[in-house]
């Protein structure tokens, strides 16, 4: 940051111009002052198409290539090369250079021999970089959309290049909780469990139970009423006056505290019918009557929703 902010006066008075490139999202690596004066050019990684055309060019190129070598590359393994590069033309290039190496004597790259080289291929991935956020993203918004294949492939994505099982696990507990909340409480107990599951067996055998959690979570009734429920009580209670706990809603464990009416007009609902002391509010005056919680119309939300508006009716 220092860096950075030594050069942004030299910028502003036009002294230096600053042309700078990086693999990393400059919203996370570049400071605003100086990322507002900056011209940002996104570069997209290379298609299968434009990979395939620089192996070519690089197989017949004689001068700066392979074309002195009289390589025989079937289509085939050229496209598995490109698929490999995940549209990067260096990584393209310096494994067309190891397979030529391994062919030996025979000469020809064929899908049996780039195979057995890209048994690791990394995947792009980086843990505290977009990438990373992006990924969690897209598993994250297909769950949301009811969409189980696209849950799945973005979670096998993310553990396949390395990411910490439990961190999805704990992003797993709070999807249950944020879009699906009573529409299914199951999956809350579903996803703790796929969690336990991945500390008690670890990894690589604990990737079904966060796939099964996934897939659950992706086919489950969804409902956010849980989720904007707390977001207006936390406004209401970080915004509004702090009024204190009605008299009624008190405990009363001394003397003096009952001669202060704590606890007067407290009805306990197990004594009630249907076990509800129906008219007794709640909430503070400044809020009564007030519903934070609206449940949906979908999966157990449904019940409850026709069980709160049975409840919520005036006494007779």
């Amino acid at each position: 940051k220092a860096q950075q902010d030594a050069f942004l006066p030299r910028v502003e008075a036009g002294d230096i111009v600053l042309i700078g490139a990086t693999t990393e999202n400059p919203s996370f690596e570049v400071n605003s002052a100086l990322l507002s004066r900056s011209k940002v050019h996104v570069l997209q990684p290379l298609g299968l198409p434009e990979i395939t055309t620089i192996l070519r060019r690089a197989l017949d190129d004689t001068e700066r290539g392979l074309g002195k070598l009289g390589l025989s590359v079937d289509d085939e393994a050229l496209t598995a090369i490109a698929k490999y590069a995940n549209g990067d033309a260096r990584v393209a290039l310096n494994f067309l250079e190891a397979a030529a190496t391994v062919a030996g004597d025979s000469r020809r790259i064929h899908i049996p021999l780039v195979a057995d080289l890209a048994q690791n291929r990394a995947l792009l991935y980086d843990k505290s970089g977009e990438e990373h956020y992006n990924l969690m993203s897209a598993l994250h918004k297909s769950m949301r959309n009811s969409d189980p294949d696209a849950a799945v492939y973005w979670l096998a994505r993310m553990l396949e290049a390395g990411e910490d099982p439990l961190y999805i696990a704990r992003r797993l507990l709070r999807f249950a909780s944020e879009d699906i909340g009573n529409a299914d409480p199951q999956a809350l107990s579903i996803a703790m469990a796929a969690k336990e599951a991945v500390h008690f067996i670890g990894m690589p055998e604990g990737n079904t139970a966060l796939a099964q959690a996934a897939i659950y979570m992706a086919v489950a009734s969804k409902s956010n009423a849980v989720y904007r429920a707390y977001q207006d009580a936390a406004e209401a209670a970080t915004r509004d006056l702090a009024e204190p706990v009605p008299l009624h809603l008190r405990n009363a464990p001394t003397r003096l505290m009952k001669e202060l009416n704590y606890g007067k007009g407290y009805r306990y609902a197990h004594d009630e019918e249907d076990g509800v002391a129906r008219g007794m509010e709640c909430l503070p005056p400044a809020h009564a009557g007030r519903r934070f919680y609206q449940p949906t119309e979908r999966g157990l939300e449904a019940r409850i929703k026709a069980r709160l508006e049975e409840l919520r009716k005036k006494p007779s």
